[in-house]
């Protein structure tokens, strides 16, 4: 099972016919992903890629049954899309798009309240590296070719983190089920306890490997999440620990304004919680089959 794509989900593409749209929508379909159509505004009738453009998200929802979009919208256009896609009817949305501005992610984040549990999308994202579930689908920028299907969730807030992890695990034949970018920006659409809870559901996923940073309270909500609500096992690797307090490092998201967002107190609040810490990025992968194995690791 998949948390969020698999084969058979009917995918469309905001922003299709750009630059970034064009070359992501042909990698999406060389990987096996259903990409049924897209969506630019004033383009509806053309074909592109061989698939169908449309004028409104609406308008390709009703024509092809998508359920899922993804994102390659300029930021200042980033929130109207955002929000189109949840009018629309798509359940999940992944937000590719950097340099968001956090009021807009505010807006979204409000204008979603609207919509029931039931009924409510999913935004993933954004500026992020998106959703893929190998062997199965691509709803994002990922190098399709590092992921070997498998059992372990990965979610992270870096990208490249995120092939590293990957990466590491196919060279020790161990596979994964869903790999989830949630994306570096301070405001996003899902956090890591919500991909937790999804994880902890999915019958294929057998533990999990969370790939954090700076800055932040979410991957220490994440732990007390996981202490409470979760029987399968939480790995987690840190970056930043030689990081000055108070700067900026690389994502937006990533700048340290209280006790718990630094990456030595979130690795110490996480150890409390009872996850397993990588000591450093290059053990990732080994660090995740010690577990696979019910081996205890001294951290």
């Amino acid at each position: 099972m998949s948390i969020f794509i698999d084969k058979k989900t009917n995918i469309i593409i905001q922003g299709f016919t750009g630059k970034f749209g064009s070359f992501h929508a042909e990698e999406m379909i060389k990987y096996g992903t259903n990409v049924v159509g897209g969506v630019t505004p004033g383009k509806g009738g053309q074909k592109h890629l061989g698939l169908p453009v449309f004028n409104t998200v609406k308008d390709a929802v009703k024509k092809t049954g998508a359920v899922a979009s993804i994102l390659f919208v300029p930021p200042e256009f980033a929130a109207d899309s955002a929000m189109e896609a949840a009018d629309a009817g798509i359940k999940t949305c992944v937000a590719i798009t950097d340099g968001i501005p956090s009021h807009d992610m505010i807006k979204i984040k409000r204008y979603m309240r609207r919509y029931s549990k039931k009924d409510k999308m999913t935004l993933i994202g954004p500026n992020c590296a998106g959703v893929i579930s190998p062997g199965k689908s691509l709803l994002g920028i990922m190098p399709g070719h590092i992921y070997m299907e498998g059992k372990v969730g990965i979610i992270g807030r870096s990208g490249t983190l995120g092939y590293e992890a990957a990466q590491q695990l196919k060279n020790l034949n161990i596979g994964i089920s869903t790999s989830v970018g949630i994306g570096g920006d301070p405001i996003n659409g899902s956090s890591f306890k919500d991909i937790l809870e999804k994880f902890e559901s999915d019958d294929q996923t057998k533990a999990i490997l969370m790939i954090g940073e700076i800055g932040g309270p979410q991957e220490v909500e994440a732990g007390k999440f996981a202490k409470e609500n979760m029987k399968k096992p939480v790995i987690a690797y840190i970056a930043g620990l030689t990081a000055p307090k108070g700067r900026v490092m690389g994502h937006a998201g990533a700048i340290v304004s209280a006790y718990g967002e630094s990456a030595v107190e979130k690795v110490e609040l996480l150890k409390e919680c009872g996850v397993t810490i990588s000591k450093n990025p290059s053990v990732m992968g080994e660090t995740v089959k010690l577990v696979l194995n019910g081996k205890k690791i001294q951290s």
